[in-house]
């Protein structure tokens, strides 16, 4: 499998220009034989979504997205979003999977950050469910969106789910909060340690640029089942970085090493029911 990690700025509030640098980037990754192009966290809307008066809200079919996966072919096309949910208040921070021009799964961001300098809780409703999703031949994929990342009991679900890719999107910036927090340093150890444990491929794909108080640093990168970066775009620059990966190696690490199928799912639910029935929910 060929992957294409698009590294890209992203205008704030002005979807249809965003569109465009969409629309060129997959010509790029398609001209490079690529069998899946992922973008950024919320990259069709921007990030800092609090500051525009408009409403940046679309549905998954909106015909502006439907004809970017189309102009994908073949290709599969992870892009994120503002999701208008259901007839209803929320809106969600959402990452749409489209494949040869059909919508195939949408993940709706599970855990929000809402600790200085992030304000998505304030914008966005908590997405009610995790699934991993067939994609192409032989493929399963799940998406964990930034923040999700940083909760490891997703990519365990993910990966008892049938996961052999986790796709993480991400609009990470480097800030002066908290002390001693190296964002680019904790992502690694992040999605090194999820390969190796997990034993999947990690596609890590970052925002670059600067919106208002947000510096997103790049760093794009793909981790294989043994916990090695195959390849890290630059850091600060828009990139579209393209590599083969081949996923009999999920299967032959899982074979080598069995971690995955040890995972006493009966164990941990009665562990979890004891931890609510103790109060231990939110």
């Amino acid at each position: 499998m060929r992957i294409s990690l698009a590294q890209l700025d992203s205008r704030l509030g002005e979807i249809d220009a965003n569109i465009e640098v969409a629309q060129e980037a997959v010509a790029t990754a398609v001209g490079e034989s690529a069998d899946l192009v992922v973008f950024p966290e919320l990259f069709l809307s921007g990030y800092s979504v609090g500051e525009v008066d408009a409403d940046l809200s679309m549905r998954p079919d909106d015909p502006r997205i439907q004809k970017l996966a189309s102009s994908a072919g073949e290709m599969g096309l992870s892009i994120g979003f503002v999701e208008a949910g259901p007839p209803g208040p929320h809106t969600y921070n959402s990452t749409a999977y489209y494949e040869s021009g059909r919508l195939v799964h949408v993940h709706r961001k599970l855990y929000l950050p809402q600790y200085s300098p992030f304000e998505e809780r304030n914008h966005f409703t908590p997405g009610p469910r995790l699934r991993a999703f067939d994609a192409m031949p032989d493929t399963r994929m799940a998406v964990l969106c930034c923040n999700d990342a940083w909760q490891p009991q997703l990519p365990f679900l993910a990966t008892q789910d049938g996961a052999q890719i986790l796709l993480v999107p991400a609009a990470s910036s480097q800030s002066s909060f908290p002390e001693r927090y190296d964002s680019h340093q904790y992502w690694h150890d992040i999605t090194r340690f999820y390969g190796r444990m997990f034993q999947l491929f990690v596609v890590f794909v970052n925002r670059v640029g600067v919106e208002g108080r947000f510096c997103f640093w790049g760093g794009s990168h793909v981790v294989d089942p043994w916990g090695n970066v195959l390849a890290e775009a630059m850091q600060d620059q828009e990139q579209v970085l393209s590599l083969d990966i081949d996923l009999a190696e999920v299967r032959r690490r899982r074979r080598q090493v069995p971690l995955v199928k040890e995972a006493r799912l009966g164990l941990i639910q009665r562990e979890i029911t004891r931890l609510l029935d103790e109060g231990g929910d939110l």
